[in-house]
């Protein structure tokens, strides 16, 4: 009986091609399909930034222990051509994905965006909460009971009834639905990256603490919108202050108001409280706002005027006066103005 080697070794070859082809198969499931299981509490949260590179996000992933091994989640990502679809946003990992279920999940699964939000110069905290949960969806009551927290207050370093003051006013990115605690840390640290070591010196120079000065600003702030007028208001309350004269400023009252602003009244000037400034001497206890930089200037570099008293023009602008005969006749005129 003849034996054919050739169909022999041509079965063998096809054997070994259709194990090597069955290896390569299962090596191929075992890496990519098979689930991934980390560690740590879950869901694991993770940023991607606008710009980052792909070998960024798989090494950061790594060293979070959400995958095993950065090289096959590479390959993975070639295979799957998914290197420029993960999409830059914050994502809550869940437990136990596969390479490609947790590439899938980058470019179609649930995450938030990044988005800008401004503090408006002059703006409560209240306020802004209503704009945050309208803007990134977060709970406006929650936000304010967090920045009224002493606990979450002392943990900042800050010996505070409240963060009111504190929230620098500018535009900031973050990303939807952020906690209260981790978006009022951000706007504090606003604060803190203006408030440099020569302001803080100036502050000293002028005999006030940072909390002082905030809430003075507030204060220039809550009277005006025009910049260019905040160093001479500046100048007034420092005047008022250093001949201990009472600051008289409206928006003290305003804020004790539980309405909101609007037009004051005679009986509103009578409020007993400490943020009464027709009642008491010198600053309130704190700031009635959260001024941004030109206010919180205008405290640091008053004018260098005489005067005492100033009153609206009826132009958006404020007429200021050295004497009080002088500012009653700018008040008799406001008045008449008004009553055209």
């Amino acid at each position: 009986m003849k034996i054919d080697l050739k169909k022999i070794l041509y079965r063998w070859e096809s054997v070994l091609i259709f194990a090597v082809f069955i290896f390569l198969l299962l090596l191929f499931y075992n890496i990519f399909f098979t689930p991934n299981y980390y560690s740590v509490k879950e869901p694991v949260q993770f940023d991607i930034k606008k710009g980052e590179a792909f070998s960024s996000v798989a090494d950061r992933l790594y060293e979070k222990g959400v995958i095993p091994n950065k090289i096959n989640f590479r390959i993975a990502a070639f295979i799957y051509g998914a290197e420029r679809k993960v999409r830059a946003a914050r994502f809550h990992l869940p437990n136990g994905l596969s390479y490609l279920d947790l590439l899938d999940y980058f470019i179609s699964g649930e995450c938030e965006f990044e988005r800008s939000v401004s503090i408006s110069d002059g703006q409560t905290i209240k306020w802004l909460a209503y704009k945050l949960e309208r803007d990134i969806f977060i709970d406006s009551s929650n936000f304010v009971n967090i920045a009224f927290n002493q606990e979450f207050i002392n943990a900042l370093g800050l010996n505070l009834s409240s963060l009111e003051g504190y929230l620098f006013a500018k535009e900031y990115i973050v990303y939807e639905r952020s906690s209260p605690e981790e978006l009022l840390g951000i706007f504090y640290n606003g604060l803190n990256d203006f408030f440099v070591d020569s302001l803080e010196e100036r502050a000293r120079q002028l005999g006030f603490t940072r909390h002082e000065i905030l809430t003075l600003a507030s204060i220039i702030k809550g009277e005006t919108n025009l910049e260019e007028e905040m160093p001479i208001i500046s100048g007034v309350y420092h005047n008022r202050l250093r001949i201990g004269m009472r600051l008289q400023a409206d928006p003290t009252i305003q804020y004790l108001l539980p309405e909101g602003w609007r037009r004051l009244l005679y009986e509103d000037l009578q409020i007993d409280s400490p943020y009464n400034t027709y009642k008491y001497s010198g600053l309130p206890p704190g700031p009635i706002n959260n001024p941004g930089a030109k206010a919180i200037l205008a405290a640091l570099f008053p004018e260098d005027n005489k005067y005492l008293y100033f009153v609206a023009d009826g132009n958006d602008g404020h007429k200021f006066s050295k004497s009080l005969a002088e500012h009653n006749r700018n008040v008799s005129k406001f008045r008449k103005r008004m009553k055209k």
